[in-house]
């Protein structure tokens, strides 16, 4: 900090210094921890007796402005008083008042979302809702291996009062808008963050020669998509087996594949040969557990 003095007012020279490192701590200047000039450096740079400087360092401790630590010089002091639980709310609250404010909601509404909000019973269960049966089946197998609550699954034509009572919902990203119109307010929704098949498919990249990979599951839009990104990453067709794990006899050429690559749930209730390498490719993104943690915090 830049520190002035003037020996010639009626301002005694350590009232000045006092007073400016008071203004500089105050603005942001000097912050908790900073380390002040030293007497002999201060007395020496501005030609000042180094009582002087005593004196004013003094009253600033005493004061509880800065501390001497013995050996090391004089610091200025965390004043800040902890922040109490009530204080921490209260800030989240005005937060939260400033941010309905931006978005032009009115008093009245905001009271009444409020109140939907408050009334309603605390969450014990995620509910999974997706159109598609076999997709839940996914999702919820790795939602079951990813938290601790329990998991329940609702097509949305089924989000009646019932089955949405103390959930939270949770869903995939491109069915937002359609979970978000079938469930009402006073109900949190969860998107889930899914896994990047670009970013998943750089480690196996360039695409490995000479094997015979078998895709499987449940979910034929899994065996579309997989047939898409693996074409796209170099891997002939003669090297692909697809199998719908819904039909009969579709293990048909399984053993003799390589590699194995399928879905959480496939794995988890089909009889895979043992042969080849399993890969399960998981929908859910890696930060997803913690997500799910935090939803509940």
């Amino acid at each position: 900090m830049r520190l002035w003095f003037a020996p010639h007012t009626d301002v005694p020279l350590y009232r000045q210094l006092v007073t400016q490192v008071q203004l500089a701590i105050l603005s942001g200047d000097l912050r908790a921890g900073d380390r002040l000039p030293s007497t002999r450096e201060l007395a020496r740079r501005f030609a000042i007796h180094p009582n002087t400087v005593s004196a004013g360092y003094r009253e600033l401790e005493r004061e509880g402005w800065t501390e001497l630590r013995h050996g090391s010089g004089v610091y200025v002091c965390d004043r800040r008083t902890p922040e109490t639980a009530d204080a921490r709310v209260d800030a989240y609250i005005a937060e939260f008042f400033r941010r309905a404010h931006e978005l032009g909601l009115s008093a009245p509404a905001l009271k009444r979302r409020m109140g939907e909000w408050v009334a309603a019973p605390e969450p014990d269960h995620w509910l999974l809702v997706d159109p598609d049966p076999e997709l839940r089946q996914i999702l919820l197998t790795e939602l079951r291996a990813a938290t601790e609550r329990e998991v329940h699954d609702r097509s949305i034509e089924d989000c009646n009062a019932e089955a949405l009572a103390r959930s939270i919902v949770c869903c995939r990203p491109s069915q937002e808008n359609a979970v978000r119109a079938a469930v009402p307010a006073g109900i949190e929704v969860v998107v889930l963050p899914i896994t990047s098949a670009n970013q998943w498919l750089l480690p196996w990249m360039p695409a490995p020669k000479g094997l015979l990979i078998a895709v499987i599951s449940h979910w034929p839009e899994f065996l579309d998509k997989a047939r898409t990104m693996l074409a796209a990453a170099g891997v002939p067709a003669e090297a692909l087996i697809f199998c719908d794990a819904r039909k009969p006899q579709w293990q048909r050429g399984v053993s003799d594949a390589n590699a194995v690559l399928c879905d959480a749930y496939t794995a988890s209730v089909s009889k895979l040969p043992k042969g080849p390498q399993t890969v399960v490719f998981p929908l859910l993104a890696a930060n997803a557990r913690e997500m799910l943690s935090h939803a509940w915090l």
